[in-house]
């Protein structure tokens, strides 16, 4: 038999999603992968049962359906400050992983280069590796993961095609300071390189923290290919909606790549979350009020436990310091603590570029009472996990 493709050779499952699977196994309460156990807002809800009688339930045009590429183009018109194009600016994927895929794949060549920060979404490396890239790995230092600007610019000195910016972060919840994406602009308009961002947590930011879109930085717009999506703002991770912003002459290559890749998004599901696309500030002002009690309730929590975690500046991930318990694997250790304490956790080595295995991720997207209930359960963490 022939041989398969060598590029997928170092490749393995997805950690968090495997996670998952050991979650269930156990009836652990599922910490590891990101998604909320509570209800999308009903207003959206109400509009996708009208829409399932409605003539909704073939392709839409296969860069987004008109309405919500122009519903969207409103909201985001607002908050980025500068007006963007409905139909020259925008494609709408199957969510942010196809969105950062068609990204990739619309502005690098084999053999280019892409500056990736650690830790990072497990997608990235492979995203960069499926392009035909080579990733160029910059740390971000513990406990503020913030980055030293000589190492970024011995990067940017290696000639990389892009960079790849997710802000705010996810496994490490930082939120880039206007200082710091100043300096990743300064650099990337030095070496010509376009700026890739991952922005889904963009509405999970929690004071005095700020989410500063890169491409309303001066100079930014023309090289910066914003990626996001509805999953986490909504609370729908399974529609699948995200999309691409970016000027034109990119656009007209993210469309290209896009409709190779999955045709169009789900035009249904479309129609009905544009009613959650012309919601008002008020929503987003709740949002992040409803992320920052969940937060504060689970930090709280581990405080009261005694166990040393990360402080989230953005989106809704901490990362426990596991060192206490003396495992060599941090895989290892999850695994044990799914099956022996019941909650599940992600290993945070599946995020690191570095030999990294103190950490294990976390997420606090639930109900309180699930994040009660987790916490109960941890609180004998010390005396129900064996030794290694």
């Amino acid at each position: 038999m022939p041989e398969l493709s060598n590029r997928t050779a170092t490749f393995t499952d997805s950690v968090i999603r495997r996670m998952t699977r050991i979650s269930n196994k156990y009836g652990a309460i599922n910490l590891s992968q990101g998604f909320p156990d509570f209800e999308p807002p009903k207003e959206i809800l109400d509009r996708l049962a009208e829409v399932t009688r409605e003539d909704f339930h073939q392709y839409s045009i296969t860069w987004g359906a008109q309405n919500f590429r122009e519903a969207l183009a409103e909201k985001q018109s607002r908050l980025m400050g500068r007006q963007i194009d409905p139909n020259g600016e925008i494609v709408v994927t199957c969510g942010s992983t196809e969105a950062m895929m068609a990204a990739m794949m619309s502005v690098t060549n084999p053999g280019d280069k892409v500056i990736v920060f650690s830790p990072f979404y497990e997608n990235y490396g492979a995203d960069t590796i499926l392009s035909g890239a080579e990733p160029i790995y910059v740390p971000l230092i513990p406990p503020e993961f913030s980055f030293d600007a000589d190492v970024l610019e011995a990067a940017f000195k290696q000639h990389p095609k892009a960079l790849i910016l997710c802000n705010p972060s996810n496994p490490c919840g930082k939120v880039f300071t206007l200082e710091e994406l100043q300096i990743i602009a300064d650099l990337a308009k030095k070496y010509d390189t376009f700026v890739i961002t991952d922005e889904v947590y963009e509405h999970i930011v929690y004071a005095p923290h700020k989410h500063v879109y890169f491409a309303s930085l001066p100079d930014m717009w023309e090289r910066t290919i914003s990626c996001s999506s509805l999953s986490k703002t909504y609370s729908i991770t399974g529609w699948r909606l995200g999309y691409v912003i970016a000027p034109p002459n990119i656009i007209d290559t993210v469309k290209k790549v896009h409709d190779f890749l999955t045709v169009g998004a789900a035009a249904p599901l479309q129609e009905a979350a544009v009613t959650g696309l012309r919601f008002g500030d008020d929503y987003y002002r709740w949002l992040q009020d409803k992320y920052t009690e969940k937060r504060d309730l689970f930090l709280k929590g581990l405080d009261d436990i005694g166990i040393q975690h990360t402080v989230p500046q953005g989106a809704y991930y901490i990362l426990l310091d596991i060192s206490e318990f003396g495992y060599s694997s941090d895989l290892v250790f999850c695994e044990k603590l799914a099956e022996y304490v019941g909650v599940g956790a992600v290993p945070g080595s599946s995020f690191f570029r570095e030999p990294e295995n103190r950490y294990i991720r976390f997420h606090y997207a639930k109900k309180n009472e699930t994040l009660e209930n987790a916490l109960e359960r941890l609180n004998d963490i010390r005396k129900k996990m064996p030794k290694e």
